[in-house]
């Protein structure tokens, strides 16, 4: 379809003023967004507001339909988005459900198709969001739901050109101020795990050492447990659905065995009634042993902080940066650099090492 002309889609005024700021019936807070990276749990808006435009998202539920539109009004706004969240997976598309929902959202509270948006509404809707206090990372990944969905609608010849094509995202800060757990917090914790149970003493152990992602620990199974070379190995499903091996430290060996007691299938970490369990329970877990282990965090510890403490630890402990890097399963260095705190300390300049590789021949001579 003709992109149609500016001035048939002014930017309503309403666009940068939202009531509160908030972020419009998702029911997600801008602060809890922020940490979706690590858990991308939260519900999208389920119904249509009465004054949505026809061609607004309307997406049920946290993920896309595994098949159809059966439950999806028949708009070509719907037909674009099911398309393209079914080109991605998992936690991805968990979280860019829930972004095209936002997005969706804010278009039909300003009134605007949002097949008929213009590089103005997605420059007020980066507005908004910041606006609402969401973090730069939560507006970049909106920012690529939003790119995207417009991209396969123009692969399919709904619009001519993709609106957020050059909308500019903010910069990510290079540093994590958060270190996650300090060491002492870190053994803290796992000891409160072991006194509490042998399950949390598994979760506690997995998630530090291994640096797992919760996603990763809750999907995981008996049988994905093994031995390599003389090492305890653990194989998780990471992002884009590689296999990735990890080394399983002694003493978290011997935790898994107490802990399966001899059981040989079924989840890794499991309930009481045999399910997998899931993110929520882990974080409640968390949130528990965090009462008694490290106080002052017990109403905001989340499972990201012992992925995060595995990742400044280890680099606090002299692994090296690459070995970090394929630790995390970071397809890029950048990321697993943002949490190398002393990168820029003086002691480690290379200048040091430099200066002792040449020798440089005493003119007098």
């Amino acid at each position: 379809m003709a992109a149609p002309e500016y001035a048939a889609n002014p930017l309503p005024a309403t666009a940068l003023d939202t009531p509160s700021g908030g972020i419009p019936t998702t029911g997600t807070s801008a602060a809890e967004t922020s940490a979706a990276e690590t858990s991308t749990g939260g519900t999208p808006a389920t119904g249509t507001p009465a004054n949505q435009p026809s061609t607004a998202l309307a997406l049920p539920g946290q993920t896309a339909p595994r098949t159809g539109l059966a439950d999806l009004p028949d708009t070509p706004a719907n037909r674009i988005a099911v398309g393209f969240l079914l080109s991605h997976h998992g936690n991805t598309r968990t979280a860019y459900t829930r972004d095209l929902a936002d997005y969706g959202a804010w278009c039909a509270e300003i009134g605007i198709e949002i097949l008929d948006a213009r590089r103005v509404h997605v420059d007020a809707y980066v507005e908004h969001l910041t606006r609402s206090g969401a973090a730069p990372s939560t507006v970049v990944r909106r920012l690529s739901a939003v790119s995207g969905f417009y991209a396969y609608a123009v692969d399919e010849g709904l619009i001519d050109r993709n609106p957020a094509a050059r909308v500019r995202r903010p910069k990510v800060g290079e540093n994590v101020q958060s270190t996650g757990l300090s060491r002492a917090e870190a053994g803290r914790l796992l000891a409160a795990a072991e006194a509490h149970s042998p399950r949390a003493a598994v979760v506690a152990n997995l998630l530090l050492f291994c640096g797992l992602r919760v996603s990763e620990l809750c999907h995981a199974e008996v049988g994905d447990l093994g031995w390599e070379r003389g090492h305890r190995v653990l194989t998780v499903t990471r992002k884009g659905g590689k296999r990735q091996r990890m080394v399983v430290p002694p003493r978290a060996g011997e935790l898994i065995d107490t802990y399966l007691d001899g059981r040989t299938d079924g989840p890794l970490v499991a309930t009481v009634t045999g399910r997998p369990l899931d993110r929520q329970g882990v974080w409640r877990l968390l949130r528990t042993l965090a009462t008694t282990a490290v106080p002052h965090l017990a109403d905001s510890l989340h499972p990201h902080d012992l992925r995060h403490a595995c990742a400044t630890l280890a680099l606090d402990a002299g692994a090296s940066l690459r070995d970090v890097q394929d630790l995390l399963g970071h397809a890029d260095s950048r990321t697993t650099r943002r949490y190398d705190r002393a990168r820029h300390n003086l002691d480690r300049s290379p200048t040091y090492a430099l200066a002792g590789l040449i020798d440089t021949p005493d003119p007098r001579d």
